[in-house]
């Protein structure tokens, strides 16, 4: 690698639904490359990018992977190329917005089978709110049922007119042997091996092509005002020429450019790879953004790439492999990075020294001695620098990447420990494996640990990673519902303590009145004891011991929430009274209190939004009402989908990710925000 002189580096992220054939694609993109001898299968588990153990009893791509390559452009120039492969499941949406925070454009690939489906409008969004400029790739153009015009039909109606077409393909499904390049008005022909041969066009093709390459023309044109001018003059801009116009609006996203290739037998994929080095913006084309400063005050600074500039990488995301230890995938924004130097996150603060800086190839490590700016690579063991992190050569200071978008777990399971060896590297392990996937979360719940993901998938993948990875096994189970009580009226209670065995002995009286507070109110403790009744120094005991009765639950066996406890009298002794005393009477009384007066249940309500094509609105709508939900809202978004936000009781939530996914064929957007609790109604059995 960075054998080129110079090379211009352009980091391009595979992104779409899945089985739309990402994987695939970039396994011809690195043999027509010459960087591997033959493509590998996904279905054999033999790919470059798809090597853990998970994905390939799956079949399917579950976390990022890199594949670097050098490709001489059909014009003589030399570009050096990292791809990232990345996921298609909705699960690991999360996989997407790394790739992209790093991506100079992201190539969206669609089926000319399967055409438009959930996930690459999915991947579609993720790029725009990236802001990273987008390429179509309409690949499986050699299956039967391949259509590209009723696939590029569905792609400007997802997605608007902006998307132009630079290919045509000559022949279909199993006749597909070539692509009329629309700029040249040229026939490229392909051979078994891949490789074309250039020629004038078929007479069956001559017409749509010269009509579009009219549409295509005009529009790059009108961009540019001295190119206009001259073609209204009748001076033809050459291929050449309106590449360079077309490279403008890419990168400022007015054009989205449509190609066509065939991944199995190779047609295309050349032209493809030429396209998005000549069109794609350059790593150097492109300033970045950081945040400098601390938490909400902190600023945005634009980082303009350069060789020469000060040290600065983005830590994007850190792999634990059970063999080499930690690898950090990380991208150089500024600067030159060597092994050796030594740098310091400014994320997290600790001191990091570049110990061996590597390519990552799928699994294979490509051992360079720098990294210059623009460029991606990794290194092993930056314990101190988790996903997301910054570092520099500053010796003080606080900076951190650009966030990406907040991916709010949706579905969760409990965690319990096959054996002791296994609890007691459980917190370790699950420490780690949140800091290569942010999109996880790890909750309690009494004594219960939660894993919570995007997904029943995610989950699953995350639990099987915790076994082969970190050597601990779990059995999960279904995640709690987090009920709560409480009192059902106000009461008077006394807490009493006497004990003696011998030496100083245990004594405390407290009376107590126990009432509840409105909805959301918390806990409140109030001191009314008048004449010393109970000595000063030990009411915070008192507080304290009332907490620990809420905290150890009600009579229902859940925690005790808007409760107000008022401490008006009681007794002290001048030898036998602790603050321990007393706070063991402090929890006997709210206890005999919450025991005389009885609790009510509370279960937890969450906000639900659902963002799905407004013909499957009525859909949502019946089965949120049959989870007990209550519409808020109904609104139609920029898109022209409808938005659904209800409140819906958290009991009725446990699946409703992989139910909702089955409803709308995998075409909805959910959140889920824990709102508050309410009273459980009388009919429902919690």
């Amino acid at each position: 690698m960075n054998s080129t002189p110079n090379p211009t580096h352009r980091t391009i992220a595979l992104v779409g639904a899945a089985g739309s054939g990402k994987t695939t694609f970039a396994e011809a993109l690195l043999l027509r490359a010459g960087v591997i001898p033959r493509a590998g299968s996904v279905e054999q588990g033999t790919t470059v990018c798809d090597r853990d153990p998970e994905e390939i009893a799956r079949g399917t791509t579950l976390s990022i992977s890199l594949a670097p390559l050098n490709w001489s452009a059909s014009d003589g120039s030399e570009h050096d190329v990292t791809l990232i492969d990345t996921p298609g499941h909705p699960d690991f949406i999360g996989g997407v917005d790394t790739a992209l925070s790093v991506a100079d454009a992201a190539a969206v690939v669609v089926s000319a089978v399967d055409g438009v489906a959930a996930g690459t409008r999915f991947a579609w969004a993720a790029a725009g709110a990236a802001g990273v400029p987008r390429f179509i790739v309409i690949t499986q153009e050699d299956k039967a049922r391949a259509d590209f015009h009723r696939v590029l039909g569905e792609l400007r109606t997802a997605f608007g007119e902006r998307l132009w077409p630079l290919e045509l393909p000559l022949g279909e499904e199993q006749a597909f042997h070539g692509v009329a390049d629309v700029l040249s008005e040229r026939a490229l022909d392909y051979d078994d091996a891949g490789r074309h041969r250039e020629g004038p066009l078929p007479p069956e093709a001559e017409a749509e092509e010269h009509r579009m390459h009219l549409d295509v023309t005009e529009e790059i044109v009108s961009h540019d005002d001295a190119q206009l001018e001259a073609y209204l003059e009748g001076d033809e801009p050459t291929p050449a020429e309106l590449e360079r116009t077309l490279a403008r609006e890419v990168a400022s996203g007015e054009a989205v450019p449509v190609v066509v290739c065939s991944a199995v037998n190779g047609t295309g994929v050349d032209r493809v790879l030429d396209l998005l080095c000549e069109l794609a913006p350059s790593a150097l084309d492109r300033d970045g953004r950081v945040l400098v400063g601390d938490g909400a005050s902190a600023a945005p600074l634009p980082v303009a790439p350069s060789a020469d500039g000060e040290p600065l990488v983005h830590v994007f995301r850190t792999v634990a492999d059970p063999f080499v230890g930690q690898v950090s995938m990380l991208r150089v924004r500024s600067g030159t990075v060597r092994t050796g130097d030594r740098l310091r996150n400014a994320t997290t603060g600790a001191d990091e020294r570049i110990h061996g800086l590597f390519r990552l190839r799928g699994a294979e490590h490509l051992p360079v001695e720098s990294l210059r700016a623009g460029e991606v690579g990794a290194v092993g063991k930056l314990t101190g620098s988790p996903s997301g992190s910054l570092l520099w050569a500053r010796a003080s200071g606080r900076a951190r990447p650009v966030p990406p978008p907040r991916r709010p777990p949706v579905f969760g399971v409990t965690l319990s420990p096959v054996s002791q060896s296994d609890d007691e590297k459980l917190s370790t392990a699950l420490a780690r494996l949140v800091a290569e996937d942010p999109t996880l979360v790890v909750d309690r719940a009494g004594d219960a640990t939660l894993l919570r993901g995007l997904g029943d998938t995610h989950v699953a993948v995350a639990v099987e990673r915790l076994a082969r990875v970190f050597g601990v096994h779990v059995t999960t189970g279904p995640a709690p519902v987090a009920y709560r009580e409480t009192i059902a009226g106000t009461v008077e209670a006394e807490g009493k303590l006497k004990k003696q065995s011998g030496g100083h002995g245990q004594f405390a009286i407290v009376h107590v009145r126990v009432s509840p507070l409105p909805t959301g109110g918390g806990f409140e403790f109030v001191d009314s004891v008048v004449g010393g009744a109970v000595p000063r120094a030990y009411i915070p005991a008192v507080e304290k011991g009332a907490r620990d009765a809420l905290v150890t639950g009600g009579p229902q066996g859940h925690p005790v929430v808007d409760v107000r406890v008022e401490l008006f009298d009681g007794k002290a002794h001048s030898v036998d009274s602790s603050e321990m005393a007393f706070r063991t009477a402090g929890s006997l009384g709210v206890k005999a209190a919450l025991a005389e007066a009885g609790t009510v249940l509370l279960e937890p309500v969450s906000t639900v939004s659902v963002t799905v094509p407004s013909e499957l609105q009525g859909a949502v709508l019946t089965d949120l009402s049959g989870r007990r939900g209550r519409v808020s809202a109904t609104e139609s978004t920029d898109d022209g989908r409808a938005r659904v936000v209800a409140q819906v009781p958290e009991a009725e939530l446990g699946r409703y990710v992989l139910d909702l996914r089955s409803l709308t064929a995998g075409q909805a957007e959910l959140e889920i925000t824990p709102d508050r609790h309410v009273k459980v109604p009388s009919s429902v059995k919690a």
